[in-house]
């Protein structure tokens, strides 16, 4: 393969910065004696002819036609971003890019009370002693579940690659309601839920979420048998959609990144880097390919129901063996390990069902496996599955992420080349087959800059409607005003509507957003108001407010309406355990309110018909104010009640 490398360039300012950028990057990467995996595109008629695409952004539509969002007016779709480290989700709409909502999971929230509340400590999983397990956690990938292969505004699942949970969010209301811990794995980081049954036709709809483990361990992980890193394992997990359960683990050989799941809910996918599965990073370089790992799902649902597992430690969670030696012969296998180049990161689906595409990351390619190959592999009427990749298109520099547009264009974004690149999938099947008239690459973008994850308007789904494209890029100094060390990311809309790309907007975004999802609006259901039957301890009227004490325990039940608690004061004693249970009886839109009390670390709100409650010790005697943190009225200033402790 040629080490020569055509990059366009646009004649900006800022093509300089981007070119020595990859310079520095390929100067880091050959330091580290990986050089070898970074082999750039052969220069061809074809690559010559994008050459010439600009990043000037097209800003005719930016002010005003398809583009712009006029005050009062509706977006068209809904985003919904994982937060990265920072443990959250984030809502924002498009095209106007305006952020809305971030929904807390794994962090902790004092304006929601999200940590605070007793309901919401249930749900993120506590200590005996009543403390919270984790106060933080490292979203990475989101997903929502589907019905008929595409979205049906049910639930909103993502990772936490921190502490190895999977959490669900449900959309009616946009909050957490449930978090798993997966046993005997760390470094959770790919999570895509099934689109319908394997074996059942009449289930068309998500009912399982898998969930890929990217860091070996000793398993079982008790301190035993640790200095022995040969024996180190990684798997890969099956949780119910319902119940959160976790259903299933492969042990397979390598380990897992990003995960896609078929159409058909025949197979689930992972790509592998580290397929050596290397303990220390010169470790994880020496071998020539590494693999896109598919998983049999009704194989391996049959397996467990005979009985063929095991479990590690405590974990009753049945273990299947999916590795290369256990499953050698195709007709039986539960795996199957498909080769492709170093290093490969994302795998998507492409949006009829039949291809899936794996970006190189230290390979210049991308890779594409036919999803009949691969069954037909499993039907031993494949000699190797190898044979199942039908087109390996050179597209650049550190490709990371694909999408799709629904006209049987690919996007990926290259990271090293700080660009989006727009690929045939027809023609990169041809260009394979040995054609060497057709052009593959048609497009490329300039984007600002290393974009991490790029996703396209309903692009992994059957609906996928080729309207937009985002580019959630990691770098954006000299894009915005500084605010300090710490730079906010920058996600770019770009319009794909067209032959040519066209960028339309940057927006600042706080840092660090990993992967997102474009869902139309029409599909996303929102509650507007609670119900109160749903809360169990709900509080219905003044009538049932009071302090009820039994021992040194206290419940303090009170409601809010505007602009007044029920209770104007309330008496306890110093070193009382307290429950205090709050309810808002407002029935109005958007009349929200708060609940805090001075010095005491307590803060949250409750929205219309919504009810929640905090424990707590009285440890300090005195007056302590209770006010209302939540604007709701013409006297909020005035909305308080009085805890009064006795000494």
């Amino acid at each position: 393969m040629s080490q020569k490398h055509t990059t366009p360039h646009s004649g900006l300012p800022d093509d300089s910065r981007r070119r020595f950028l990859n310079k520095v990057a390929f100067t880091g990467l050959a330091g580290a004696g990986i050089s070898f995996g970074l082999a750039a595109c052969k220069d061809d008629t074809a690559a010559s002819a994008v050459a010439a695409t600009t990043a000037h952004a097209d800003t005719s539509g930016a002010h005003g036609g398809d583009y712009s969002v006029a005050p009062g007016q509706l977006d068209t779709y809904y985003m919904f971003s994982s937060a990265g480290h920072a443990g959250d989700v984030r809502v924002f709409g498009l095209p106007s890019g305006r952020e809305f909502k971030r929904i807390p999971v794994f962090n902790i929230d004092c304006m929601i009370g999200w940590g605070i509340t007793n309901e919401s400590k249930a749900i993120i999983g506590t200590n005996p002693d009543g403390s919270l397990k984790y106060h933080t956690g490292d979203t990475h990938h989101l997903h929502p579940s589907y019905t008929d292969g595409t979205y049906d505004g049910r639930y909103l699942f993502v990772n936490d690659k921190l502490n190895c949970r999977l959490a669900r969010v449900r959309l009616d209301t946009m909050e957490c309601d449930k978090i798993t811990q997966l046993p005997n794995i760390q470094g959770f980081h790919g999570t895509f839920p099934d689109k319908r049954d394997p074996v059942d036709p009449a289930i068309n709809r998500s009912t399982r979420v898998f969930c890929g483990a990217e860091f070996s361990i000793p398993l079982p992980n008790v301190g035993v048998g640790i200095e022995d890193e040969a024996k180190y394992r990684s798997l890969f997990s099956c949780v119910d959609v319902e119940s959160m359960e976790v259903r299933w683990q492969v042990l397979i050989d390598g380990n897992c990144e990003l995960v896609a799941s078929s159409y058909d809910g025949k197979l689930a996918a992972t790509t592998q880097y580290n397929t050596e599965m290397g303990a220390k990073y010169e470790d994880m370089m020496s071998a020539e390919w590494d693999s896109c790992l598919f998983f049999n799902i009704a194989r391996i649902e049959q397996a467990v129901r005979d009985g063929k597992f095991k479990t590690y430690g405590d974990s009753k969670v049945p273990v299947v063996d999916g590795t290369q030696a256990a499953n050698a012969d195709p007709k039986t296998a539960l795996t199957c390990y498909v080769p492709v180049p170093k290093n490969p990161h994302g795998v998507n689906i492409s949006p009829d069902g039949k291809y899936y595409a794996c970006a190189g990351k230290l390979s210049p390619s991308a890779s594409l496996i036919a999803h009949e190959k691969v069954l037909q592999w499993f039907d031993g009427n494949l000699k190797e599955p190898r044979e199942a990749v039908v087109a390996e298109p050179e597209i650049g520099l550190g490709p990371l992420h694909t999408a799709f547009d629904g006209r049987g264009n690919a996007y990926t974004t290259l990271f090293l080349d700080s660009q989006i690149v727009k690929w045939s999938i027809d023609g990169a099947i041809k260009s394979y087959q040995g054609d060497k008239s057709v052009t593959v690459v048609v497009d490329r973008l300039d984007v600002h800059y290393q974009p991490g994850h790029g996703f396209t308007s309903m692009g992994e789904t059957r609906d996928c409607d080729g309207k937009f494209l985002v580019s959630d890029n990691k770098f954006s100094k000299d894009r915005f005003l500084p605010v300090g060390p710490l730079h906010p990311e920058t996600s770019q809309l770009i319009d794909i509507s067209g032959e040519k790309m066209k960028l339309v907007h940057d927006n600042p975004v706080s840092s660090e957003p990993h992967d997102s999802i474009i869902i139309r609006r029409d599909i996303i259901k929102p509650k507007q108001i609670y119900e109160l039957d749903q809360f169990p301890n709900a509080v219905r009227g003044p009538q049932e407010s009071g302090v009820f004490r039994d021992g040194n325990k206290v419940t303090v039940k009170l409601v809010s309406q505007a602009p007044a608690f029920s209770l104007r004061e309330f008496k306890l004693r110093k070193g009382d355990e307290v429950t205090i249970v709050l309810t808002n009886l407002d029935k109005i839109e958007d009349l929200t309110h708060g609940f805090a009390i001075e010095r005491y670390n307590i803060n949250f709100i409750v929205n219309p018909q919504e009810t929640k409650s905090v424990t707590f010790k009285a440890d300090k005697a005195g007056v302590f104010w209770c006010y209302c943190t939540h604007f709701c009225h013409a006297l909020h200033m005035e909305m308080r009640s009085r805890m009064i402790v006795e000494a």
